[in-house]
């Protein structure tokens, strides 16, 4: 039976806004994606389980002090500003590379750290953050003990954030936790990213190492988050080259395209042979997602889990995206179905 990680204490952590265009829309990552995942996943016959406490360990050994020191103490400080709003959204960026001193003051913290306006830090999210990582520790941790896979239902996601920044709604980078967890056991890991938006986070953490390899597969960033990464020219760097491969594609792909890409990451996955593979199980690629960036539909998941599942790798699979509520339940028990029929077969 397939254990999946939940935790209420994501529920600390609910976002107020989400900026589209210059405009305030509401959140759309919110409390009751990780509902719905929760019990679609019970309802399938999953194993609900509660993950043990890891503590800062597993999140020290992939962010840096400055940035978990940040997140952990920033909204406070942030509520002694003078007018200050009710979450914290920066004002002011760093330019990486071009900016070197370290500021301070919260305001110069927050446009240091963060990437964009998309992630406000209220009073709760640095704890439901460092829960969402907890969750994604431990299924690795079950996976080194065993388990052929585990699921952690991680909110806040993690893909965006990188070593010292978040951002895209991401805060803590469970997929890299989990796989810095499996590397510490002496594991060879891969990592598949298979969230609509790339992970460009994960990318930069791991773009000059040789010992994980990792795999995005995602709507071109030439006109789509996040932009500035995820192209297929992006190949690792320094002893880390060779070691990264982006497969972007066009606005609207459905099932059969998104197969072919599939099928070319399962060969390079197959040809790295990890002992392990860690999967961003983003669910955002589905035709009635919000985010609107391709047309793979639910059946469409069964299939992309089934031919993952046939590399037959142990798997840790960590939640990203995925923010149309009414689909995304019926779209992880296809995916968790495909892959654990494969698994067993």
């Amino acid at each position: 039976m397939l254990p999946v990680l939940y935790t209420p204490e994501h529920r600390q952590h609910e976002p107020g806004f989400f900026f589209v265009a210059g405009n305030i829309h509401p959140a759309q990552e919110r409390i009751d994606r990780a509902e719905r995942l929760r019990d679609a996943a019970v309802d399938a016959g999953c194993e609900l389980v509660t993950a043990a406490e890891h503590g800062l360990a597993p999140v020290a050994a992939v962010h840096t002090p400055d940035y978990l020191c940040f997140l952990e103490d920033a909204h406070r400080r942030w509520t002694e500003v003078p007018g200050a709003s009710a979450e914290i959204i920066p004002n002011v960026f760093a330019v990486p590379g071009l900016h070197h001193g370290y500021p301070e003051r919260v305001v110069g913290q927050a446009g240091y750290h963060m990437q964009d306006l998309a992630s406000p830090i209220g009073p709760g999210t640095y704890a439901a953050a460092l829960a969402s990582a907890n969750l994604a520790a431990d299924a690795a941790r079950r996976v080194i003990s065993g388990a052929p896979a585990a699921y952690a239902i991680c909110r806040p996601p993690g893909h965006h954030a990188y070593r010292e920044r978040g951002g895209g709604v991401c805060y803590l980078n469970n997929a890299a936790i989990a796989a810095q967890q499996l590397r510490q056991d002496g594991r060879r890991v891969a990592i598949i990213d298979i969230d609509v938006h790339h992970g460009n986070g994960t990318q930069g953490i791991f773009y000059e190492r040789d010992d994980v390899y990792f795999v995005s597969i995602h709507r071109d960033p030439l006109n789509y988050h996040p932009y500035f990464c995820g192209y297929a020219q992006e190949r690792g760097a320094g002893a880390g080259l060779g070691f990264n491969l982006n497969l972007p594609l066009p606005a609207d792909t459905g099932d059969d395209d998104y197969l072919v890409a599939l099928e070319h990451a399962c060969r390079r996955l197959h040809a790295f042979q990890p002992d392990t593979l860690v999967i961003s199980l983003g669910l955002d690629a589905h035709e009635n997602d919000p985010f609107n960036g391709f047309r793979v539909t639910t059946e469409g998941f069964r299939r992309i889990g089934q031919r993952l599942g046939r590399l037959g790798f142990p798997c840790v699979m960590v939640q990203e995206g995925g923010y149309d509520c009414e689909h995304i339940g019926a779209n992880l028990v296809h995916f968790l179905d495909g892959l654990t029929g494969s698994l067993r077969a």
